[in-house]
């Protein structure tokens, strides 16, 4: 990702109208919640993680390599997701007219009722390459981080989203199967220049993908026109792993989604379900009252960009000011707050349970009571 020296600062009045309804789960509801184990998120020997914090420029060895730790994770863990590639080539810069190989990952869980065409989707995102220069260079939050972070949420949700569907399907309650939602994991290939960041030379497999879907049609009478329409909501994340990070609130129409973050990460801090709160006890998502002025939505160039031309809802959940290890060696497995990592993946996994409604289907009762969700119009 890039932050231009100018950016467009939009001024932007919120609608009075808010765009989402959240349910705010409760705190027997976090307590459900699983949080990530140094099993699964050691740098060194994690199954999650570990294997991402290796070089993985487009096209190398590595990056194949961390692929196929895509691949075997859900077919291991998520073997009912539907997985697939989406692949591209193009020449770069640095690459001699050769054109260098781009391979995006997609994972859906969707209702088993519907059609294609006929269900949106929130769509949690991250790019998974790291830059050719300096050679060796890992990317922990860029976006090593993000990607283990994302897989955790998808295994934390994947039975509680098992049990609400067939319960909607035995009760045979139509319209609250028509509303249902899907949930899908899109990690992207080729986010990083080569050389120097340019409209071509970048988002390599955003940009595919997001024409490809553009152009992809479903069937006739379907609601959703293209395979772009799927996506309610697109969810990246990048740049996470540092200890503090300070979170702006992007887009006006999709601050919704960032107040139910924002909303989240008190109520973990208060109930002690944030790990890293007492060495960093000031909050991320700072911009939770902003309902006017200045939104920042054009400073970050990221995977975002094609699809968002295109009319997608974004929630960039990226800091500013970048972590310090930005780009540089540094940014690698012993320089990540560990804790920071797993509040991260718990966080999160709190936001989907939300969003798709899934307190009343998370395993384990909580040993101490707490008070109900109740939904709020954000």
């Amino acid at each position: 990702m890039w932050a231009p020296l100018q950016c467009l600062q939009m001024t932007i009045l919120l609608s009075s109208v808010a765009r989402g309804f959240f349910v705010a789960p409760s705190t027997t509801a976090l307590r459900r919640l699983s949080r990530p184990s140094d099993s699964d998120f050691d740098v060194h020997s994690g199954a999650l993680l570990a294997p991402i914090l290796i070089p993985r420029v487009p096209g190398t060895p590595g990056s194949l390599k961390v692929l196929r730790h895509f691949q075997d994770f859900f077919g291991n863990s998520l073997p009912d997701w539907s997985v697939t590639t989406q692949n591209s080539s193009y020449t770069t810069p640095l690459s001699k007219g050769k054109k260098i190989p781009f391979v995006n990952f997609v994972a859906t869980k969707d209702p088993p009722w519907v059609a294609p065409g006929d269900v949106g989707r929130l769509v949690l995102v991250a790019h998974y390459d790291s830059k050719l220069t300096p050679e060796g260079f890992i990317g922990a939050t860029d976006s090593a981080a993000p990607c283990a972070i994302i897989l955790q949420v998808a295994r934390s949700i994947d039975a509680a989203l098992t049990r609400r569907w067939k319960k909607l399907k035995e009760e045979g309650d139509e319209m609250a199967m028509e509303e249902e939602r899907g949930v899908m994991v899109l990690l992207l290939d080729g986010e990083e220049a080569w050389q120097s960041w340019t409209d071509t030379d970048s988002l390599y497999g955003a940009r595919d993908l997001a024409q490809h879907w553009e152009s992809q049609y479903h069937a006739p009478l379907s609601a959703r026109k293209t395979h772009l329409a799927n996506i309610d909501l697109f969810i990246l994340l990048d740049l996470l792993g540092s200890a503090a990070p300070k979170i702006p609130s992007y887009f006006p129409t999709t601050h919704w989604a960032y107040t139910g973050f924002a909303h989240l990460e008190q109520q973990l801090r208060a109930e002690g379900l944030f790990a890293s709160h007492k060495a960093n006890p000031g909050s991320w998502f700072h911009e939770v009252d902003k309902d006017k002025g200045q939104w920042y939505g054009g400073m970050v160039q990221d995977d975002h960009v094609p699809f968002m031309q295109r009319g997608v809802e974004v929630l960039h959940i990226i800091p500013s000011p970048f972590p310090r290890v930005w780009h540089e060696m540094i940014d690698d497995g012993d320089h990540l707050d560990m804790d920071t990592v797993k509040d991260w993946a718990v966080l999160t996994t709190a936001w989907m349970v939300g969003a798709l409604g899934l307190e009343d289907y998370l395993e384990s009762p909580a040993p101490a009571p707490g008070r109900r969700g109740t939904k709020t119009e954000l």
